[in-house]
């Protein structure tokens, strides 16, 4: 289920936009992804215009509800969503409305009334960009294997629900050097292989794009983030998360070393099973 977190209204007459932070997952809804939806609605609060504000899904639906039809913003020329978004509703809201099959809400737009709303809505929506972004830091891990640039942390987990598993940590000093107190630790890669909800994420301190296993084709979870990084996929997952410098500089012979002694221990530890008490997360 699609995670929403903030949702503020501003009323213009016959319409009214609605401002949310929303959380997609992959497998679950279409792609990874969040951000912010800009929602145009009536005064029952049916969808006219949906604006979707997110970090890969940039787009526009005319009338979710009825004639559903989505266009892409162009990455390239249309620049910031949210700025893109806030300039159709200001000059084109009313033939966009027409085009969505609300031709009777449209003809009763107030330009005066929207003029004096849209700048709270655009406020709201670059601070809910900001502010409500899911991101998460976990523990570092209670075996640790370094790597050259990188390190990885195995733990064994246990959420408040019941679920859990072994984690696996990809972690790498962004800050700094290591032994200096001054050095910041980052999170650039989570494999959460748990029992029930098994999923992975890109950078859980950066953009935190989860992606949730189909337990049907990969019932094997460990063996199969093990696998990436045997196949000499993790650079470009690091890469994929927002740290290209760490990828570039990734040492896949030295990892191909550790990696024996790695799985070894990392399949000691699922079999010890889930921890009797919650390991929550450095943030909660």
């Amino acid at each position: 289920m699609m995670q929403q977190k903030g949702r503020a209204k501003f009323e213009a007459g016959p319409v009214t936009f609605i401002v949310q932070h929303e959380l997609w997952d992959g497998n679950v809804q279409d792609h990874s992804d969040q951000g912010v939806a800009v929602l145009v609605a009536n005064q029952d609060e049916t969808t006219l215009l949906r604006f979707n504000c997110f970090d890969i899904e940039k787009s526009y639906v005319y009338g979710p509800e009825k004639e559903n039809k989505l266009f892409r913003m162009d990455h390239t020329t249309d620049g910031n969503p949210i700025n893109w978004t806030m300039q159709q509703i200001r000059n084109n809201l009313s033939i966009m409305l027409e085009t969505a099959g609300y031709a009777d809400i449209a003809k009763d737009v107030d330009a005066k009334q929207v003029e004096k709303v849209l700048p709270d809505v655009e406020a709201h929506a670059r601070e809910m960009y900001a502010t409500g972004r899911n991101t998460v830091k976990h523990n570092r891990g209670t075996d640790i294997f370094e790597v050259g640039n990188i390190r990885f942390g195995l733990e064994m987990r246990r959420q408040a629900s019941g679920d859990g598993g072994l984690a696996i940590h990809v972690l790498a000093d962004l800050a700094g050097t290591p032994g200096r107190h001054y050095t910041e630790e980052t999170e650039l890669l989570a494999f959460d292989c748990f029992r029930d909800a098994p999923h992975y994420h890109y950078g859980p301190r950066n953009k935190n794009h989860r992606i949730f296993f189909d337990k049907t084709l990969v019932p094997d979870t460990l063996g199969w983030t093990l696998k990436q990084f045997k196949s000499r996929k993790l650079a470009a997952m690091i890469d994929r998360a927002g740290y290209p410098g760490v990828a570039a500089d990734l040492d896949q012979e030295l990892m191909d070393s550790v990696m024996p002694a790695m799985e070894k221990r990392a399949r000691e530890m699922e079999a010890a099973g889930i921890p009797a008490e919650v390991t929550g997360n450095l943030n909660g």
